[in-house]
């Protein structure tokens, strides 16, 4: 069995010659700085206009700026695992590449699956609540249009599918085209941000701070043991409000604004001198989005009691500016909402594309759609199917209620991520490195606990839906994808040629 799972590790020499695959290599186009701009691009979306205020109302108090550093510290801890992996073995296909290179096919089927779950809801969430926001933009400036239209008799709307196909075509025309208007919108949205985050300090109030980290309480009686952590659920306790485990829930929660960074390596194998480009893109890209979001924190929490935000339904941003009397910020944050959901929908649907092109090239998934434009240099086939699934979803179905998905597909991938750069250098310590995690392998078991500690803290029904999810590509890979796996294929005929010698003699 230990032989198998052996033979079943695709090796990095292996991953970088098929690169050079013309039928199936992407173009190299992308820098630092695209890199950057690329996660900043998906990080910064509608979240950090509405997670930080739910995180203050409902679990930490002002001490939600403890929670984004938190959240900060274990996307970044993460984040050094992954830029390892990229500058070692800049391939798409991100974690799926990394675990098949570490911890074998099976696993990296898994880690590759989950990675559709994490991409496949984000991008169908994003794009609903896209349609939400233009929705509401439109509303604000007093103009009468019909977010939803009528297909026969079915009704779907018209918002979310727009988005995705203007994106699904720009992706599909090249990755370099795609970057350029990702960037202009990148910075029309961080710009917007700044300006809230400057309005909001002249309303500021320091005994808003007060207390820093609320007392502990009990959560709402309830909640059912569907809708409770997973860590609640299994010990037996109460849910709590505030205090210490209010501040590890509230994490949890803003973790959700991270996601994404995980997708900028999937764009490795794009990539202008990748050994040194990912991990310093990467970064950059994080230490950008960790300044906006405790900025934003700082002054939601400034500006208003937690104690009020806790009175609202749907506690916002555009909340707080409403309760001190600021209501015509409510137009510039719906616009900055709006601008800023346009480039998350774009690099997902990218990452997404990029993770089953990886698994398609290795034969996991049909070989056939992994076939790139000669021209371009993208996966045009893929690119194609992936942005209608996104858009029938997001336009005929209700899916808010997946969002949590999205945190625990990502939460896996890292923890998978994490674990494979001990095992990476002990497997193979000849491989060259040109960025490596400080304080291997501790900083990387630290990561992993960390991670798993999140998932921990996610709902019970959210645990249920994703092992749901596991099972489904459980059957699929031994139905389909071990059988077609080009390395199991060749282990076959070896094994095969092996008996035959055999028999002969």
């Amino acid at each position: 069995m230990r032989m198998a799972l052996q033979r079943r590790i695709k090796s990095v020499e292996r991953s970088m010659a098929e690169t050079h695959d013309e039928k199936r290599s992407l173009k190299r186009s992308l820098g630092v700085w695209d890199l950057a701009v690329m996660g900043v691009a998906v990080a910064v979306g509608a979240g950090i206009f509405s997670v930080g205020a739910e995180a203050s109302a409902r679990h930490a108090g002002p001490a939600v700026i403890i929670s984004f550093i938190i959240a900060a510290a274990v996307c970044g801890l993460a984040i050094l695992c992954y830029a390892e992996f990229a500058s070692s073995i800049p391939v798409a296909g991100s974690a799926y590449t990394f675990t098949y290179s570490t911890l074998g096919e099976f696993l990296a089927w898994i880690i590759g699956w989950d990675l559709i779950l994490e991409m496949l809801m984000a991008s169908a969430v994003i794009a609903k609540y896209w349609g939400v926001y233009l929705g509401d933009a439109v509303s604000l400036f007093d103009l009468e249009i019909s977010m939803t239209l009528q297909l026969g008799p079915l009704s779907f709307d018209w918002g979310p599918v727009f988005i995705v196909a203007i994106f699904t075509v720009l992706l599909a025309l090249g990755t370099q085209l795609s970057s350029r208007v990702n960037s202009v919108f990148t910075v029309i949205k961080v710009a917007i941000v700044l300006f809230v985050i400057v309005v909001g300090i002249f309303f500021v109030k320091g005994a808003n701070y007060s207390p820093f980290v609320p007392p502990a309480q009990s959560g709402a009686a309830s909640e059912s043991a569907w809708t409770q952590s997973l860590f609640s659920f299994l010990t037996g306790s109460d849910p709590t409000m505030y205090g210490v485990f209010g501040i590890l829930s509230g994490a949890a929660l803003v973790f959700f604004a991270f996601i994404g960074f995980d997708v900028v390596a999937t764009s490795a194998e794009e990539t202008k001198d990748p050994k040194r480009t990912v991990p310093r893109g990467i970064i950059l890209g994080l230490i950008i989005v960790t300044v906006l979001y405790v900025a934003v924190a700082i002054v939601i929490t400034g500006m208003v009691s937690y104690t009020e935000l806790a009175k609202l339904d749907e506690p916002s941003l555009a909340s707080a500016f409403e309760l001190v009397g600021a209501t015509w910020a409510a137009q510039v944050i719906a616009i900055g909402s709006l601008v800023g959901l346009t480039t998350v929908v774009m690099v997902l649907l990218m990452g997404l594309a990029r993770v089953v092109f990886a698994m398609s090239r290795d034969g996991l998934l049909p070989r056939a759609l992994s076939v790139t434009d000669a021209k371009r240099g993208t996966p045009i086939r893929i690119q194609l199917i992936v942005g209608v699934v996104i858009a029938i979803i997001a336009g005929f179905f209700d899916v808010q209620v997946l969002g949590d998905m999205i945190n625990i597909g990502t939460l896996s991938a890292f923890v998978l991520v994490s674990i494979g750069v001990p095992i990476l250098r002990k497997t193979r310590p000849d491989l060259e490195r040109p960025f490596t995690v400080p304080l291997s392998p501790w900083l990387p078991w630290i990561s992993a606990l960390a991670c798993f500690w999140l998932m921990l803290n996610l709902s019970t029904e959210t645990w249920v839906r994703f092992a749901i999810w596991l099972a489904i590509g459980m059957i699929i890979y031994f139905a389909y994808s071990r059988r077609h796996s080009l390395i199991g294929r060749e282990l076959e005929g070896d094994a095969l040629g092996g008996i035959r010698s055999e028999r002969l003699k």
